[in-house]
C-alpha cells in the first residue's frame, strides 16, 4: 500500500490565467489586422507586377488603404481605451467614430482611383499575363482576409468596437471584392477577354464605395449623439420603473459612445421623501440599468411630486441706513 502523498511536496498547478478584458482583445485583434495587410499587400504587389493585371491592381490599392485604415483603427483603440482626464471628462470613446470617419474616407478614395483605372482600361484593355501567379495571389488573400473576418468576429463578439466593426466590414467587403478579381483573372488570361478584367476592377469599386457610405452613417450617428437603439431605451425604462417608489420617467436620453451606452432622466419621486431615501431610490435605480445594460453611464435627476412641502417663512426685512459711500443712496434734504 502506497504512502498518502505529502501535501507540502505536492507540485501545485499554475494559477489559471485570468481572462483577458475587452481592451486587451481590441488590442489584440488590431496588432493582427495591421499584420494581415502588410501580407496581403506583399503578395498583390508581387501578383501585379507578375500579371499587370488591373483587377489586381485594385486589389492591392484597397489592401493598401487597409493597412491605413487598420494603422487608424490601430491607435483608435488604444485611445479609446483612456481613462478620462482634465481635457476629456467623458473619456475618449468617440475616438473609435473618428477612426470609422478616416476608414470610409481611406476606403471612398480607393474606390474613386480604382473606378477611373477601371473605365480607362474597359476603353484600352490590356491582356493579363502570368494569369498562374494572379490567381494564386487572389486564392492566398481571401484565405488570409477569411481568416481574419473570422477572428475579428469572434473578437467583436467578447469585446463590442465601433473601430474594429468597421475594419472587419472592409475586410469581409475585400473577400467578396476578391471573389470578383478572381473572375476578372480567370476570364483575362485564359478567356482572351481582357474587358472582364477591367469590368471585375468597377464592380470592386462600386462595392468599396457603397462599404464606405455604411460606415460613414455609423460613424456620423456617434459623433452626432444618435439615440441608442430603441430596445436600450425600453430596457432602461423597465428597469427604472420597476421600483413602484416611482412614479414616473420623463425626458430619458440615451447615446452610444465607443461601446458604452449614456443615459440621462428625470424621474418622479413623493415630495414628502427625506433626500436619503430619495438618494437610496435613485441608486438602486441607477443599479438596475447597468444590470440591464451593462457599463451603461447614468445620471438620474429625481423631481418631486404631489403636494409641495410648504414654503418657509418669509424674512422679514429691517430697513438699514443708507451707505454713506453708496451714489444711490437717498441724501438727507
Amino acid at each position: 500500500m502506497s504512502a498518502a502523498a505529502d501535501p507540502e511536496t505536492s507540485p501545485t498547478p499554475p494559477p489559471a490565467r485570468p481572462p483577458a478584458s475587452p481592451d486587451e482583445i481590441r488590442r489584440r485583434i488590431t496588432r493582427l489586422s495591421v499584420a494581415a495587410a502588410v501580407l496581403l499587400i506583399a503578395i498583390k504587389a508581387f501578383a501585379l507586377g507578375a500579371s499587370g493585371s488591373v483587377s489586381i491592381l485594385a486589389s492591392l490599392t484597397d489592401s493598401v488603404l487597409d493597412l491605413a485604415a487598420s494603422l487608424a483603427t490601430y491607435f483608435a483603440v488604444r485611445w479609446a481605451a483612456a481613462p478620462p482626464d482634465a481635457e476629456h471628462r467623458f473619456g475618449h470613446g468617440k475616438a473609435e467614430a473618428m477612426a470609422g470617419l478616416v476608414q470610409s474616407g481611406l476606403i471612398f478614395a480607393s474606390a474613386v482611383f480604382v473606378g477611373w483605372e477601371a473605365i480607362r482600361r474597359v476603353f484600352d484593355p490590356q491582356p493579363v499575363t502570368g494569369g498562374a501567379w494572379a490567381l494564386g495571389a487572389v486564392v492566398l488573400s481571401m484565405a488570409v482576409t477569411g481568416g481574419l473576418v473570422w477572428m475579428q468576429g469572434r473578437a467583436l463578439r467578447a469585446a463590442p468596437s465601433l473601430a474594429v466593426s468597421g475594419d472587419r466590414a472592409h475586410y469581409a467587403s475585400d473577400l467578396a471584392a476578391n471573389a470578383v478579381v478572381l473572375v476578372g483573372v480567370v476570364s483575362g488570361a485564359w478567356l482572351a477577354a481582357p474587358g472582364l478584367d477591367a469590368a471585375a476592377g468597377l464592380i470592386v469599386a462600386v462595392w468599396l464605395g457603397w462599404g464606405a457610405v455604411g460606415l460613414l452613417g455609423q460613424a456620423a450617428d456617434q459623433l452626432l449623439d444618435r439615440a441608442a437603439p430603441r430596445e436600450i431605451d425600453t430596457a432602461v425604462t423597465a428597469a427604472v420603473l420597476s421600483d413602484p417608489r416611482i412614479g414616473g420617467l420623463h425626458r430619458l436620453r440615451t447615446r452610444t459612445v465607443g461601446d458604452v451606452v449614456q443615459a440621462q432622466m428625470h424621474i418622479d419621486l413623493d415630495a414628502g421623501l427625506s433626500l436619503a431615501a430619495a438618494h437610496d431610490i435613485v441608486e438602486a435605480a441607477e443599479a438596475r440599468i447597468r444590470a440591464a445594460v451593462p457599463g451603461a453611464d447614468v445620471i438620474i435627476h429625481a423631481d418631486p411630486r404631489g403636494p409641495a412641502a410648504a414654503p418657509a417663512p418669509a424674512v422679514p426685512v429691517t430697513p438699514s441706513s443708507p451707505d454713506p459711500g453708496d451714489p444711490t443712496a437717498e441724501k438727507p434734504g
